[in-house]
């Protein structure tokens, strides 16, 4: 199979620019350490995670694979302690999200792993490169899940490269297939960061009815929010999947949280524990219960997501059609017809 390489590919050995977004709830050492293997990038979502938890994550990742993967912490709240354990397990590299690295800089490059952070515009891709991360994951407004920022992905990726210097860029938001990558590869970015056509893969954690929903869903089926799924996580921008319980949301002008419908409600179970409408929890495969009435967090990408296939299938295909389409691109610098139809 034939491989792109990129400032990002050549930093960590690996094969393919495409890296797996940390979805916390749907991604797990299985599905991360088959991204890596497959000669992608695995993430690790581990930002609410205990420490048995962690320990017995990490071990199984690194057990599964001896390919490069990194580990997710949403800066929200401190990592101080869960940032300690994973660099306790060696691990390659450290994913901060929602907030600046800078202050962690410093202790990860010391324990010998690269940092990696996600940035919404270039002022904020600025101040990362200042601070000495690795590499900038430009999130576009397209994704989904949390989002900080409102650019999209075509404008955003160009302007974070433009500062960016020698400092890979990887883009994120609507990020699918090979067209995807290819396109993110012209705008300046070393590659991808996929999160939604993961979602439907065979090593998913995701529910089975919430991977249905990606499957039968187009481009037009999800919705930003600010205090949607707030409970829990409140003030944090997010994009989902609609429903019945989000259409209801937005024909009722958005109300409170005391005043919505279903407030407090008890919607699924996951073992032991409740949880409630309008809770952030990602539909895991172990829960029960009204699944569709959740966040099912999913980008505007979801209408190119029509099969479950395994990791390796994903990024198997997605590189045979970048190269495909950079080939066929190249064809108009030496003459030929592009064929566009």
């Amino acid at each position: 199979m034939s491989t792109l390489k990129t400032r990002f590919t050549e930093m960590f050995g690996i094969d393919h620019p495409i890296a797996l977004a940390p979805m916390g709830g749907a991604v797990e050492a299985e599905l991360a350490a088959a991204v890596s293997n497959a000669g992608g990038f695995g993430i690790l979502p581990l930002s609410w995670s205990d420490p048995d938890t962690i320990h017995e994550q990490l071990l199984s990742t690194q057990e599964a694979t001896d390919k490069p993967f990194a580990v997710n912490l949403c800066i929200e709240n401190s990592q101080d302690k869960r940032l300690g354990l994973c660099l306790e397990h060696e691990v390659r590299a450290v994913h901060f999200f929602w907030g600046d690295a800078g202050p962690y800089v410093k202790r990860v490059h010391s324990a010998g792993a690269k940092v990696i952070q996600t940035v919404s515009s270039s002022d904020e891709a600025k101040r990362a490169c200042d601070a000495g991360v690795d590499v900038l994951i430009a999130q576009g407004w397209e994704a989904g899940g949390h989002v900080r920022g409102k650019v999209a992905s075509m404008p955003l990726i160009p302007s974070v490269t433009d500062v960016s210097g020698e400092i890979p860029v990887l883009a994120a938001g609507g990020m699918a297939d090979g067209r995807s990558l290819a396109a993110a590869m012209a705008l300046g970015a070393s590659g991808i960061v996929m999160g939604t056509r993961f979602l439907a893969s065979a090593e998913t954690c995701a529910h089975p009815d919430y991977v249905a929903q990606i499957l039968s869903a187009d481009d037009n089926d999800t919705i930003y929010a600010k205090d949607l799924f707030n409970v829990g996580w409140s003030n944090a921008p997010h994009r989902v999947l609609r429903s019945a319980l989000t259409d209801r949301w937005f024909e009722d002008d958005c109300p409170d949280n005391i005043h919505r419908f279903r407030a407090g409600e008890t919607v699924t179970r996951s073992g032991d524990v409740n949880i409630s409408a309008y809770q952030s929890a990602t539909p895991h495969k172990s829960m029960s219960g009204e699944i569709t009435t959740m966040s099912m967090w999913a980008g505007q990408s979801c209408g190119l997501v029509s099969e479950i296939t395994s990791a390796s299938g994903i990024i198997k295909s997605t590189v045979t059609q970048a190269i495909s389409i950079i080939e066929q691109q190249s064809k108009l610098l030496t003459g030929g017809v592009l064929n566009d139809g």
